[in-house]
This record gives structure tokens, sequence and C-alpha cells, in this order.
């Protein structure tokens, strides 16, 4: 079985499904080649990916995780979801239990990205804290988009929420193209210690595993040594990730070729089952 655990999907109908980017900027790839529900259930069929977890498009919908909760309604044999809201807002516990009751199971907190390059800190404020609990008395999984040099004020956060599933986005960007031992992403590493932190293995790291004197037995091989292959799984990023999903795929099967069958097959599949239950249900 394959699992993507990030792939995203933007509607055609903007009347229905208005875009309204969080931070006020729309991501180039969610103008430039969005992908409906529909096309996603296609794409996942051409390239053999049996369920997915569709992460909120925060770049195109900010908050309203609507779009989301109605492709999770539409094909609950195949999908859940992720939704995003304003943590620190104070009606942020009354919002999650709208998104969990329309079928969403984990949370998406967006830090830092294409379209915020600064890391925000609003995740780790006292205002958050009710968000935070929310998540670990429903085990919600907390996707977090972050650069690694937010991750000691994530710290903070894990050393309180000792029970909520934290995943890392794109492994918090860290840099590998130094080589070993890594030391631009020591503060990653340094999170193993956490046994409720998880790696999200996409394309971004993977093309840093190759860069420079770095590879992907390495890199790669470093983060399944600290966290273990339980604690990582894979995503596609598809369609913000140019490639297509077919190639995506293809790609972390050749990168992590290296590792046992059974440490592929938990990346693959079983950690995605661990992080969003709901999909075994399905």
């Amino acid at each position: 079985m394959i699992i993507d655990t990030h792939t995203h999907v933007i509607a055609t109908d903007t009347k229905r499904y208005p875009l309204k980017p969080l931070y006020g900027r729309q991501s180039d790839w969610s103008a430039e080649h969005p992908l409906d529900y529909p096309d996603l259930v296609k794409a996942n069929i051409a390239a053999g990916v049996d369920k997915a977890v569709l992460v909120q498009a925060s770049s195109a919908y900010a908050f309203d995780n609507s779009y989301v909760a109605d492709a999770v309604a539409a094909h609950p044999e195949r999908f859940t979801g992720v939704f995003s809201i304003d943590v620190v807002a104070p009606d942020a516990v009354e919002k999650m239990k709208v998104w969990m009751s329309k079928g969403l199971t984990g949370m998406r907190i967006f830090t830092a990205g294409s379209t915020q390059p600064e890391q925000q800190t609003f995740f780790a404020e006292e205002t958050a804290f009710p968000a935070w609990q929310c998540a670990s008395d429903n085990g919600l999984s907390v996707c977090m988009q972050m650069q690694v040099k937010g991750l000691p004020l994530l710290e903070t956060v894990l050393q309180r929420f000792p029970k909520v599933r934290v995943i890392l986005d794109h492994f918090a960007r860290a840099e590998a193209a130094g080589g070993p031992p890594f030391a631009s992403a020591a503060p990653l590493f340094a999170l193993a210690k956490y046994p409720n932190v998880f790696l999200k293995l996409t394309h971004r790291p993977i093309e840093q595993s190759m860069k420079g004197p770095a590879m992907p037995e390495a890199f790669l091989g470093k983060a399944v040594k600290e966290f273990g292959a339980e604690r990582i799984a894979w995503g596609s990023n598809f369609p913000a990730a140019k490639p297509p999903l077919p190639d995506l795929l293809e790609m972390a099967r050749k990168a992590l070729s290296f590792l046992p069958p059974r440490d592929q097959d938990q990346i693959f599949h079983k950690t995605a089952l661990a992080l969003y239950p709901a999909l075994a249900k399905k």
C-alpha cells in the first residue's frame, strides 16, 4: 500500500470556493497549476497511490477548509483531511471542533513558506495553548510548516504538550548540502529525543540529500537512524511540486532503496496509518 501524507487540492470553482490566501499572497503553484479533487483521484490511481491526506492549501484558502472537507466527504474511502485555523484566535477551539465534525483528522499550522519567508513565532504563544491542548485531547496530528530556525521554539511546545503528534513538513526545510555531519540540520535531529515528533519526507529533503557532497544514504539514513522509520512518512507535495505524481513517487522509492523493505513499507504507508488512523477504517 502507498499512502501520500502531503497533497493539496484547489477547486476550479472559485465562486463556490473563493481564494483568500494566508498572508495576502497566493502561492505560484496554486495559481499556475491547481488540481481539483476529481483530478487528484485520477492522478492517484494512475500513480498507484492508494490513499492520501489532503493538507489545507493555506496559500490559497487560509482558514477556509471547505474544499478539503468536501473532497473528504466525496471520497472517504480514499482521503482524510488536515485543516488549518488561526490558533491564537479566541474561538480557535470552537473552529477546530467545527472542522473535526466535518471529518477532518489533522491540523496544520503554517508559520513559514514560499508566501511567508520570515519564520513566525505565534504558534508558541500562550494564546495558542488552548488549540494545542485540544489537539492533544482529540488525538489530532499537527503538521508544522516551518523552518529549522523555529525548531528551538517548537521544543518549548513539545515539552508542554508531550502527547501531541507533531509532523515536520519537508523536514522543516533542513539543509544537507554541507554533507555529514549535517551541522545545518542539527536542530532537526535534536528533536529526535521527543517520541511525538515525526518527519514528513517530501521531495524537498530528498533533493537536499543529493546536493553537494550529500547522498541519500547519508542524510536520509541519518534521519532513519535518529527518528526510526516508524516516525517518518512519505508525502508527495503534489501538485505544489512540479514533477508528475508518478515521478515524485519514483524519486522517493529510489532515494530510499538503500533501506530494508520493512523500513520502506513503514515510510510509505504504516507511519501514515499511525498518524491518521481514520485511513485504516476506510
